[in-house]
Formats: structure tokens, sequence, C-alpha cells
């Protein structure tokens, strides 16, 4: 099986449907817009347009980062990895696919698994919206969905050449489960193999908990202005590593 073209990954979100991330907390901005139109035609005054265009402007940063911005700061952190094509990779909380299939395109030889609870974090997230994403974009054939918890993965121990987690470790609220996912993320990863996550929050802890486990390359950064949920008060980190032979 021959792997895509990398100019063709590098540049392309993969073919499906990623629906859009935390969609209910679209409805409070929406809200406040609808509010300033309301009150710039009651007071018969522009000034509150101001506030209606950068709410606007808020919303647009979030839904790129959601609907174009993920794709290509993915792209460019798996192209970077250097990968031979038969590695195993685990996406952790891998929603409808967005990360899950565009690794799978660049293991053609291997198998890119997704781990999930199917919760509703991202819209039409479930099992079968992540298979017909990956059918669309002809890797089925090597991936694979679990239904598990990142606090207990249902996956062997050193099992994974390549571990990721795009935004989803920080739903877990209590500091012990955030500690705990990033044990069970590490259990899973082969000695050699490298970890990827990037979060909202919790990122600094990551990083510690990286640095106590014993790996190796552990760093901390951002990922710029295509991950910002918002603006930049609401930017997304990188915390990688590797775990030592």
């Amino acid at each position: 099986m021959n792997r895509e073209p990398a100019d063709e990954m590098s540049a392309s979100k993969p073919p499906g449907d990623y629906g859009i991330d935390a969609p209910r907390l679209l409805i409070v901005p929406v809200v406040l817009i609808g509010a300033g139109i309301a009150q710039a035609v009651v007071q018969r005054t522009w000034w509150p347009l101001v506030g209606v265009a950068l709410i606007l402007a808020c919303c647009l940063l979030a839904v790129h980062a959601s609907r174009a911005g993920k794709f290509v700061v993915w792209n460019r952190l798996l192209d970077g990895l250097g990968l031979h094509g038969d590695e195993k990779i685990v996406d952790l909380g891998c929603g409808r696919g967005a990360l899950l299939v565009s690794a799978a395109r660049r293991v053609p030889a291997g198998l890119a698994v997704g781990v999930d609870l199917w919760r509703a974090d991202q819209s039409g997230n479930s099992p079968d919206a992540t298979m017909r994403n990956a059918a669309a974009a002809g890797v089925a054939d090597r991936v694979e969905v679990h239904t598990g918890n990142l606090l207990d993965l249902p996956l062997p121990d050193a099992s994974f050449d390549v571990v990721v987690s795009n935004v989803a470790m920080h739903n877990l609220k209590a500091r012990d489960d955030r500690d705990r996912a990033i044990d069970e993320a590490v259990r899973v990863l082969r000695p050699g193999g490298r970890l990827l996550i990037a979060d909202l929050s919790g990122t600094r802890q990551y990083e510690q908990r990286l640095r106590h486990l014993g790996l190796a390359d552990v760093s901390r950064r951002g990922l710029g202005w295509r991950l910002w949920w918002s603006g930049p008060w609401l930017p997304t980190h990188l915390v990688s590593a590797r775990k030592p032979r």
C-alpha cells in the first residue's frame, strides 16, 4: 500500500465531516451578539456594534481553530516525527477522528487507534462518525476505535510507537486524574516512542509529570494563532517527550 504524497497530506484537511469542537460554548457569544445588535437598534447608536464585532472576531478564531487550524498544525507536527509508515499510533480523546485520520494517512503499513468516551465535546461525536471519516479518507483498513477512559486505557503496555492527544485531557478536572492520564499514556508507549499532547490548560502539570516519570526530551511550547480558541488568552500548548529505551 502506497503512502499519500507528503505535500498533499501536509496541505490538506482529510476528507470527512469533523464537526465543531465544544459547540455548546458558542451559545453564549451568539446571545451576546444578538443582544448587542438589539441594543444598537433600540438606542440608535453604533457603539454596541463595536462589542459585537469583537465577539464575532473571537468566534471566528475559535471556529477557524476547530475547522482548519488544528489540521494545519497537526499535519506539521506529524510530518516532524519522520514516520516510516509502519508505526502504531494512538490518539487519546480522538473525537470524530481529525487527528486520528491524519495520523492513519501517514502509516499505510501501520495502525492508528482512537480512544474516546464519545461525549458531546464535539458535535456529532460517535464511533460510527469516526469510522465514516476514516472510510471517506480511505484509511478505514488501518484505523480502530475503542470506547475507553483516559484513566484506564483498554490497551496493552508498551504497544504504541506514538501517543498523541489534542485538547482532551483538560476535561479531567481533578489534578490526580490528569496525572493518572499521563501515567496511562506513558504506560502504552513503547521504549523509544514519542508522545505529543496539545491542550488548553494543565500543560505545565503534564510537563512536570513526564519529567517525574523519567521521560527524555520533555518540552512545552505554544502552537500559535491557528490554535487560539477565541484569542491569545486561550492558546493551545504542546507538551512533547520521548520514552527512554
